[in-house]
């Protein structure tokens, strides 16, 4: 019989980490384990890490929530349970569960060795590129951030806007553009929707002289005509982000790409409720001819193995995700997952620090 527990961590940031939704000290996962009392030397595990200001399911009743699901699984008696049927056990509206326990039932099936799929980034034969984050803060941080990320042989970097005046923005890309141009370095940034729908276009035409690769989520998500105007305008393809959060229905989803066209979606596993929605984006993506990335949100190493892993499921060559959050805190499990010469690196006979 299969058998569910859960228990909880709080991840400690290296610094104060700031984002839209103000600064970040602290991170609490969930750690959810999944054994089969037939084998109960094996276990899976999976992460649950609602996002403040983001998840659907974040907010104070979500431990409760999943104490109670933990109950409700073990008194189902469940003898044996494909990655499908995991996750329409767990209802839409709490994307972190979901993709906690189809990494766990992911992991069991391999044996319990973080081994979720077989491709040759979780086989240790590929590397993923990844984009250096850049994160908010004032000018000096930002700056001291961009030269570490530039030192470390980036060719990606991804610049959160929207937090200082623009004209010192403004200036902090036009420093990186001095240290390296567009064929050295793809430019990224993220908006986190802080710009007014009226104010967006000019705002763009002044970030599109830095060589722009993509800008995500430039306004507030829920405005779906004044989004499709600025796609349609815009000098820097538009990468839709929140937008895609809550958005469970497919027919909303595909009414979503036709409307507003957007240049790429960004995919947050844990956001979107799991390995199998992420694939459901993906393929509705390649139906609408827009490209895509995949970004860890802030997960510990048992859930950024997990994105990870999936993403290696497809042919990222040469295309920078976002998975380098897992040098943020320093009481993170142990992994041997490593960072160099901004690539994911992934080896499958490295040691793992258990929850």
């Amino acid at each position: 019989m299969l058998t569910l527990a859960y228990q909880r961590r709080a991840l400690l940031f290296n610094f104060p980490a700031r984002t839209s939704r103000g600064a970040l000290s602290e991170h609490v996962a969930y750690y959810v384990r999944l054994h089969d009392t037939r084998q109960p030397a094996v276990v899976g595990w999976g992460e649950a890490a609602p996002l403040a200001g983001l998840s659907p399911d974040y907010g104070p009743a979500f431990e409760g929530a999943l104490a109670d699901f933990c109950q409700a699984f073990n008194q189902a008696q469940h003898q044996q349970l494909a990655v499908e049927e995991a996750a329409a056990l767990v209802p839409a509206s709490q994307p972190a569960l979901r993709f906690a326990l189809e990494t766990a039932v992911l992991d069991l099936a391999g044996g319990g060795r973080h081994q979720l799929y077989s491709n040759s980034f979780s086989q240790g034969q590929a590397v993923i590129p990844i984009n250096g984050l850049v994160w908010m803060g004032d000018a000096p941080f930002m700056r001291a951030q961009i030269r570490q990320k530039l030192a470390a042989g980036y060719s990606c970097l991804k610049v959160k806007i929207g937090s200082l005046d623009f004209a010192t923005e403004l200036a902090l890309l036009a420093e990186i553009r001095a240290e390296a141009g567009p064929k050295q370095l793809v430019l990224r940034v993220d908006a986190n929707g802080a710009f007014a729908p009226a104010e967006a276009l000019d705002k763009l035409a002044q970030l599109a002289q830095f060589a722009i690769h993509s800008i995500e989520q430039p306004i507030a998500a829920g405005q779906w005509p004044a989004l499709a105007e600025v796609c349609r305008q815009s000098p820097i393809p538009v990468a839709l982000d929140e937008e895609l959060i809550g958005l469970t229905d497919l027919a909303q989803q595909e009414a979503l790409l036709a409307q507003v066209r957007p240049a790429y979606v960004v995919l947050k596993p844990t956001l979107l409720g799991g390995h199998a929605a992420t694939r459901r984006w993906i393929s509705l993506a390649g139906q609408h001819r827009l490209g895509w990335w995949i970004t860890s949100a802030l997960e510990s190493n048992i859930g950024l193995n997990a994105v990870a892993q999936l993403t290696g499921e497809y042919d990222v060559v040469g295309f920078a995700q976002g998975l380098g959050t897992g040098q943020l805190y320093h009481n993170n499990l142990a992994a041997p997952l490593h960072i160099r010469a901004g690539a994911l690196h992934y080896c499958p006979a490295g040691n793992w620090e258990q929850p």
